[in-house]
């Protein structure tokens, strides 16, 4: 039943699947949960990218594709995390009283 499920094409049935999936997904969130999702996404890059860094201390000191591409993954990852801890920010401040100028 399920035969193009087996093979080299896989791999790629299982990331556009993926990909329909979480469009689905964040489609239907409602407003109110964005900015705890943020912040739970947030908390899993941080270890994600810890993750990605201690990768990176096991390759060869000589293997400069391997070192260059993750460095590029951590940058991204650093940059991924950063943004998403303005923008939680930024979404919150907009929900705070604001002071009465005198």
């Amino acid at each position: 039943m399920f035969e193009f499920l087996q093979g080299d094409l896989a791999p790629l049935y299982f990331i556009v699947l993926c990909v329909f999936l979480g469009i689905e997904i964040i489609a239907n969130v409602p407003a109110i949960l964005h900015t705890p999702l943020m912040s739970g996404a947030n908390a899993i890059h941080g270890v994600i990218l810890v993750g990605a860094i201690i990768v990176m201390n096991q390759v060869a000191s000589d293997d400069y594709v391997n070192l260059i591409i993750g460095f590029l993954a951590v940058f991204v990852g650093t940059l991924n995390i950063s943004g998403g801890f303005f923008v939680t920010g930024r979404i919150l401040s907009m929900f705070s009283s604001k002071k009465k100028k005198q």
